[in-house]
């Protein structure tokens, strides 16, 4: 009787480098996730990520980070059949780290190489980690706040901010108060001990929101000396409703039957709380990123750049330039119907 002959796995390095995270991780075709090492920039208190400095601190660590990830998959690097990067968008100095590193693997190695969208990146690992199939996505980071639905080859916008994001939100008023970094985790920490809701501005436009007039609202409050726990209340019921009405609108508009919350800010269980109940009542149901993979890694690069090599997606060398304004409804995707 004739064997059938097995065909070989594809073992994915994927290296994240948009920001404050040099992540690495190797991932199998079959979406089993190997390794997942990080080392994060942290910025001096009251202060916001440098770039030059981030990039700094990436082009220290990416040697120890990328070996730990293969010694934590049990393989070694001519184990690897493709090397994926974060292409953008992003911030440039540090783009160029990851996308630097990348280059000198795929050329050394003589493999493959992929570029991948950031913010695809947290929708895709979403998706493998929740099963969902077509979802109206709501992806929230310090690099992104949009809502999207796939259709005609792309990840259609129906709504995001006309300013600055919801992890910049939250990043830069916990800054002005000498709250830790990265602000999200702080503010929801402080946001749990207030109770009472100050006034401050609540901006839709259309299915657009924007956050800078609520944020120099919160600021001018605190200069007043208003709790900083009932602010920290305040601007995460303000800003999570204005993204709530914009969703339960997108979803009313596509009739989408799943939701997914993805990025950073998925993180948050205030947020997650009232997007489950607005799902509830458009008949539709809620999923959220596994809690492992809601900020930057290596993992959500690896496993993208598994789909995208198996559709004849790779870059050469010399063309492999980062995006740092790289937007997601520009990505052509054809692993998805």
């Amino acid at each position: 009787m004739k064997s059938m002959k097995r065909v070989k796995q594809l073992n994915c390095l994927g290296i994240e480098s948009t920001a404050h995270t040099f992540g690495a991780s190797i991932v199998i075709d079959n979406g089993e996730i190997c390794s997942d090492v990080r080392e994060i920039y942290i910025p001096h208190r009251g202060r916001g990520i440098h770039p030059s400095e981030a990039a700094q601190h990436h082009n220290s660590k990416a040697q120890s980070v990328i070996l730990k990830a293969l010694k934590g998959a049990g393989m070694n690097v001519n184990d690897i059949d493709i090397i994926a990067f974060s292409c953008g968008p992003g911030l440039g100095p540090c783009l160029r780290v990851g996308a630097t590193v990348a280059r000198a693997l795929a050329t050394y190695l003589n493999k493959p190489l992929v570029p991948i969208n950031h913010a695809l990146a947290h929708i895709e690992i979403g998706i493998l980690t929740t099963n969902v199939e077509d979802p109206l996505v709501v992806l929230v980071s310090g690099g992104h706040t949009a809502i999207s639905a796939f259709g005609g080859n792309r990840w259609r916008i129906y709504g995001e901010t006309e300013d600055i994001t919801l992890g910049n939100l939250f990043d830069m008023f916990a800054r002005a108060t000498e709250l830790a970094t990265p602000g999200g985790p702080e503010v929801e920490k402080m946001a749990a001990k207030g109770c009472k809701l100050i006034d401050l501005p609540y901006t839709v436009k259309g299915n657009d929101v924007a956050y800078s007039g609520l944020l120099s609202a919160a600021l001018r409050e605190y200069q007043k000396g208003t709790p900083l726990e009932d602010l920290c209340f305040s601007l995460q019921e303000i800003a999570f409703s204005m993204m709530v009405e914009a969703t339960e609108r997108s979803l009313a508009h596509t009739e989408k039957k799943e939701l997914l919350l993805t990025g950073g800010v998925a993180a948050n269980k205030k947020f997650q709380l009232m997007l489950e109940s607005i799902s509830g009542l458009q008949n539709a149901e809620f999923h959220v990123v596994d809690a492992k993979y809601t900020g930057d890694s290596g993992v959500q690069i690896a496993w993208n750049g598994i789909l995208a090599f198996q559709n004849g997606i790779t870059v050469k060398i010399e063309d492999s330039i980062v995006k740092p304004r790289w937007r997601l409804d520009q990505v052509d995707i054809s692993w998805r119907s």
